[in-house]
């Protein structure tokens, strides 16, 4: 909205008993506006500025107040969209910081559910090897038996051997 676009809202405003402006339908006005409106002049240079051309007078000023009003509208305009782009670009800030808080909680599951299933292998891995380990300890444990047990024979064999070959020696040199 431009500042110097003409309003199509119609002001209408009068003079109190010092001739002084105010407006009637609660229209804001600006300082500016006000200061100039409270302008000192002379009432003899005010009347004569009605008597003589009070129809241009109040034409003047009723342009400068529209030309004020659509001035202050378009500051007021201006402000509130400032206000709302604020507000859509702290909307998108939240956003986009949601979704990277989002993003980041997802790695991090992910990495945390990769972490357990790593953990998971590793134990399945350890169980095999414990199981393995078990199995080759049964495994030497029956191999030192038999060995034990074939030694225990061949001692068993050769004391008999040594006995029969002892006692032989001895009934020949007797």
């Amino acid at each position: 909205m431009g500042g110097g676009g003409s309003s199509t809202r119609r002001v209408t405003f009068e003079a109190d008993e010092n001739e002084n402006i105010t407006v009637v339908k609660g229209v804001r006005l600006s300082d500016s506006v006000i200061d100039r409106m409270k302008e000192p002049s002379s009432p003899s240079t005010r009347s004569q500025h009605r008597s003589a051309s009070g129809a241009v007078n109040d034409e003047e000023l009723k342009k400068r107040i529209a030309e004020e009003l659509a001035l202050e509208r378009a500051r007021r305009d201006s402000e509130a969209q400032k206000r709302r782009l604020f507000g859509r670009l702290l909307e998108r800030e939240r956003i986009s910081s949601n979704e990277h808080l989002t993003r980041a909680i997802l790695r991090e599951r992910a990495a945390t559910e990769e972490e357990r299933q790593k953990a998971q292998r590793f134990a399945k891995q350890l169980e095999e090897k414990d199981r393995e380990l078990k199995k080759h300890d049964a495994y030497y444990k029956e191999q030192l038996a038999r060995l034990e047990e074939r030694s225990a024979q061949f001692y068993k064999v050769t004391t008999e051997q040594y006995q029969k070959a002892a006692d032989e020696v001895s009934s020949r040199f007797k």
